[in-house]
């Protein structure tokens, strides 16, 4: 019997009579003609590679002058915010350091549950989005033992009492913790996620209210401050350009919560490439409770500056896999928020650990990446199991239901069936932001809108190398964090590092 006649359509499945695995379609002539295929879909694998890649094109974009200007003002604006934050109460430390992300919290930089965020869309309300952990409280005493309280809490998280500081940190934040009485007539004061929350939001709010009583020139325009959750977010409009900023308060400690100290002890596939002491420099606490544990007091352990490390032993072939995985899932799996982009993090470094480097390593691999990032989801939603990967022992689907978790696994299955029409569906996604950015961009060019380079004269004329170094660093570290050693006395000489790099 001959062939199928060629489909006119890259990626279609052959029509295989009543294959219940195979969706209607056409194969190449010859039966593939030597072609790579996947078996699932029969899409060709160079085409996928090629949507891949496509996709990256434009989900990447490439920033001028002006643009690298505007993220550097909206930047010192929210640190100087941050500053004023601080002068308020005294509560934040004098010398902090904040962590920058680039990505917003649901595009899953960090794991933090998207249930209570509004939706917000690049292109339609925001440009670039960025995450910012700010500590409100920090244990950086290397001496000193991390000593958390789970006793009450699911795997992963931990309350945390103040008994761990001095008396004059309980003073200051004694109006954010919830108080139990021991039965020995003791007080312990239980630092609270959502307390902390109402305080930073209110905090921010009234500094920016009294900022903008006296706009200065060149200032960004605030054009939206939202409560999410336990999640600040703010978006801010400079020259042509609209950043969003989602804004977390954390506890920052030094060195290695005892929970995952036998994650240690396993083989990685970072061996080697970095060194412990790299992945093992510090976590956090973020303000995020488990499904069943109590809001107003549990938070959940992050190691988003253990990750940020764990990047640069990735693979740029995997890691467009990953972007263009996560871009799909996010539209597709929006609804009901049982899935975040988080978990398809946690997959791809428990396949890092799985596979071999010199096969994740290979530059047009993409779509086999691809194809196994949505098996490996698929896989974990059917068995209701993904295993933290710094806390294996926590299963962060544990809580779904059978009905949601199948649920998902159906729509997986669907883009399993046709990944070439779900990328193509990306691209356009991608492209509609991207054409969205461009015409509010020359709206605003067109109405005048200040800018820094335009409002700026004189001594504060900003120098061009800036600009330049400025767009150098956000093209070369894609998705890299950004610490920023800031003293609220002095908020215009910021100090950068990028990863182990200092600027």
């Amino acid at each position: 019997m001959a062939a199928p006649a060629l489909s006119s359509r890259a990626g279609s499945a052959g029509s295989l009579g009543n294959s219940p695995t195979m969706t209607p379609g056409r194969l190449p002539h010859g039966g593939g003609g030597g072609l790579e295929l996947d078996f699932r879909s029969a899409a060709r694998i160079e085409d996928l590679n090629r949507l891949i890649q496509e996709f990256s094109k434009h989900d990447q974009r490439e920033y001028d002058d002006q643009r690298a200007l505007e993220i550097h003002t909206a930047k010192d604006f929210i640190f100087s915010m941050l500053g004023m934050v601080q002068k308020l109460d005294q509560k934040l430390p004098v010398a902090n350091e904040y962590l920058l992300l680039s990505g917003g919290v649901r595009e899953g930089v960090v794991d933090m549950d998207l249930d209570e965020l509004s939706v917000y869309a690049r292109g339609t309300d925001y440009d670039m989005d960025f995450t910012l952990l700010v500590p409100a409280l920090k244990l950086h005493d290397r001496n000193q033992p991390v000593t958390l309280d789970m006793r009450h809490s699911a795997l992963g998280h931990s309350w945390l009492s103040l008994r761990l500081f001095d008396e004059a940190t309980i003073n200051k934040w004694k109006d954010c913790c919830t108080i139990v009485d021991h039965i020995s007539g003791t007080t312990n004061y239980f630092f609270s996620p959502t307390l902390v929350a109402d305080w930073f939001y209110q905090s921010i709010s009234l500094v920016l209210l009294e900022v903008q009583k006296k706009p200065q020139r060149g200032m960004p325009r605030v054009e939206k401050v939202e409560r999410n959750g336990t999640i600040i977010s703010v978006i801010l409009g400079v020259g042509s350009s609209r950043m969003l900023y989602d804004i977390v308060p954390v506890v920052s400690f030094k060195g290695w919560p005892a929970v995952a100290q036998s994650w240690l002890m396993e083989n990685h596939f970072w061996d080697g490439k970095i060194t412990e002491e790299e992945v093992i420099s510090g976590f956090y606490l973020v303000p995020a409770s488990s499904h069943k544990g109590r809001k107003e007091n549990e938070w959940r352990l992050s190691f988003a500056r253990s990750e940020v490390q764990l990047k640069k032993c990735i693979s740029s072939s995997l890691m467009q896999a990953y972007q263009a995985c996560k871009a799909i899932i996010i539209k597709l799996l929006s609804r009901p928020k049982a899935i975040s982009p988080y978990h398809l993090r946690s997959i791809m470094l428990w396949a890092c650990d799985r596979l071999p480097a010199n096969y994740l390593g290979q530059d047009d691999f993409s779509a086999h990446f691809l194809l196994g990032l949505i098996d490996d989801l698929q896989h974990c939603l059917v068995n209701k199991m993904c295993p933290n990967y710094f806390i294996p022992q926590c299963n962060m689907l544990e809580h779904l239901s059978d009905e949601t978790a199948m649920l998902h696994a159906r729509k997986l299955s669907s883009v399993r069936s046709d990944p070439a029409e779900h990328l193509r569906t990306t691209i356009e996604h991608a492209k509609a932001a991207n054409r969205l950015t461009v015409e509010l961009q020359w709206r605003g060019s067109a109405s005048n809108l200040p800018s820094p380079q335009s409002d700026s004269g004189g001594e504060n004329q900003p120098d061009d190398r800036l600009a330049k170094k400025l767009q150098q660093l956000v093209t070369e570290n894609p998705g890299k964090s950004i610490s920023v050693f800031i003293n609220p006395d002095d908020v215009t000489r910021p100090h950068f590092r990028i990863d182990d790099k200092f600027f």
